[in-house]
């Protein structure tokens, strides 16, 4: 059933939607929402987090033609985008809906109306570009991962550890991937003094990603292991050198 605007305009929900809220009510007001492959729907099942922006729009002589690109971030840290179309077709009548999976088919559906096609790579003067959403640089595992972060914190002993503002946003990571970092030796110094670096990805549920860079290491007097975590890896390698040079 088609749900339509109150206006034409792109309205953003009063309160923040989750993922398959936003779903639901794509496919509930688009005419064509049977026509998407099963397949499209069964991956934005458990999406992490969304994002909606308008694309490009026309009006003219009481006919209006909007586009807008929704794309969910999925649990396997790939992203997918449905387009939509939002039309009129009868001066000042109500707006109706279509859902498409590519741009290509949002173009041919586009072309039949009764307005001016799009200019290649829909750059029209109306258009408003908002903040696309970029792929996720890892592969994430939802788990518990503000709690990992927490204890990450926790345990780090340098001074110069990321702060109540850091783990604030931590507190609403969803998903997490820890990684070892190469790049610069991991033994320098005396013998036997050993440097590892970890990076600790983390996705949050409005789709940000932050990462903290550990270091573990025994530049210690007595040879423990001390873990240090830092905000970036160049002050995370810093800290890796300036240790191992403390203890030459």
């Amino acid at each position: 059933m088609s749900v339509p605007y109150e206006t034409a305009a792109y309205e953003p929900p009063e309160s923040p939607e989750s993922p398959e809220e936003h779903l639901t009510r794509l496919l509930g007001r688009a005419l064509n929402s049977f026509e998407l492959p099963d397949e499209t729907i069964g991956r934005l099942e458990g999406a992490l987090a969304h994002d909606s922006s308008l694309h490009s729009a026309h009006h003219s002589a009481g006919l209006h033609r909007e586009t807008y690109r929704h794309t969910w971030l999925l649990a396997d840290g790939s992203a997918l985008t449905l387009w939509e179309l939002v039309h009129n077709t009868t001066p000042g009548g109500a707006p109706q809906h279509e859902v498409y999976v590519d741009a290509e088919e949002l173009r041919a559906a586009g072309a039949r109306l009764p307005l001016p096609p799009d200019p290649p790579e829909f750059e029209l003067p109306m258009v408003m570009q908002l903040s696309p959403v970029l792929e996720p640089r890892h592969v994430y595992v939802p788990d518990d991962s503000a709690d990992h972060a927490r204890r990450l914190l926790r345990r780090a002993e340098n001074p110069d550890r990321p702060g109540a503002k850091t783990a604030a946003l931590l507190a609403t990571a969803c998903a997490h991937q820890i990684t070892q970092a190469f790049g610069r030796p991991c033994r320098a110094g005396r013998a036997g003094l050993c440097f590892s670096l970890y990076e600790h990805a983390f996705l949050l549920h409005d789709g940000q990603e932050i990462s903290l860079w550990e270091v573990e290491h025994t530049a210690t007097p007595d040879g423990r292991h001390m873990c240090e975590v830092y905000t970036t890896e160049d002050a995370a390698r810093d800290a890796m050198e300036r240790r191992a040079a403390q203890m030459s």
